[in-house]
């Protein structure tokens, strides 16, 4: 299978226009990563696998309801802010980063696809004053201090089927890193949702508001 077709191998139910998006997605991001490095080059090269469909991992956890608000703290060049707007163009993405050239291929990624669901900002998280119902990341940090970063950005009602909190994509052993951790958490594996050996080790921490 392509890339892309592992992406629509999990993901049976994209609509035409979401293929095509994320389609010129790989395209896109081999044209800024060549003026702007926000890939590894060996992740490059699984493009689908490391970014795309790692960034849609939370979606096999939470189908978002319409008009969900969604903080991609930490965002770097999109992840997995821009996969998941994508997915579900009917919720509300604002990507954070305090690196500006990363938000600059966020936005300009954002543009070229026709998101209009995005929002790129050269922001501190902790400095974002507004409220979401989730707050997601790629392991941007030791959990503790993200939980510190985030502290009251949640909106108080809760509309999905999961309850406000945070939704990190994280892989090892996190017994250390969640001992002093006193909300409630729950982990889901990633390996029980992906056969590639890249996610075995991964999961999705959800830590509820």
């Amino acid at each position: 299978m392509t890339g892309l077709e592992h992406v629509q191998h999990y993901f049976p139910n994209l609509t035409p226009d979401q293929i095509n998006k994320f389609k010129n997605l790989e395209d896109l991001y081999r044209e800024w990563n060549a003026q702007i490095n926000v890939i590894s080059r060996k992740d490059t090269e699984n493009f689908y696998e490391r970014h795309v469909l790692h960034s849609l991992a939370i979606a096999k956890i939470i189908s978002f309801k319409e008009g969900t608000r969604i903080l991609d703290v930490g965002t770097g060049g999109g992840f997995p802010g821009i996969p998941l707007a994508i997915l579900y163009p009917n919720c509300n993405f604002i990507l954070v980063d305090s690196i500006g050239k990363k938000i600059k291929v966020v936005n300009e990624v954002s543009s070229a696809l026709g998101l209009t669901n995005v929002k790129g900002i050269h922001e501190r998280a902790e400095n974002i004053n507004e409220q979401f119902d989730f707050i997601v990341s790629r392991a941007v940090t030791a959990m503790p201090k993200f939980i510190k970063w985030t502290k009251g950005q949640f909106l108080k009602q809760n509309n999905n089927d999961l309850k406000n909190g945070i939704l990190y994509l994280k892989g090892g052993d996190l017994t250390e890193e969640m001992k002093s951790v006193k909300k409630a958490v729950q982990y889901f594996d990633l390996s029980e949702s992906f056969t590639e050996e890249f996610f075995e080790t991964k999961k999705v921490v959800y830590v509820r508001n």
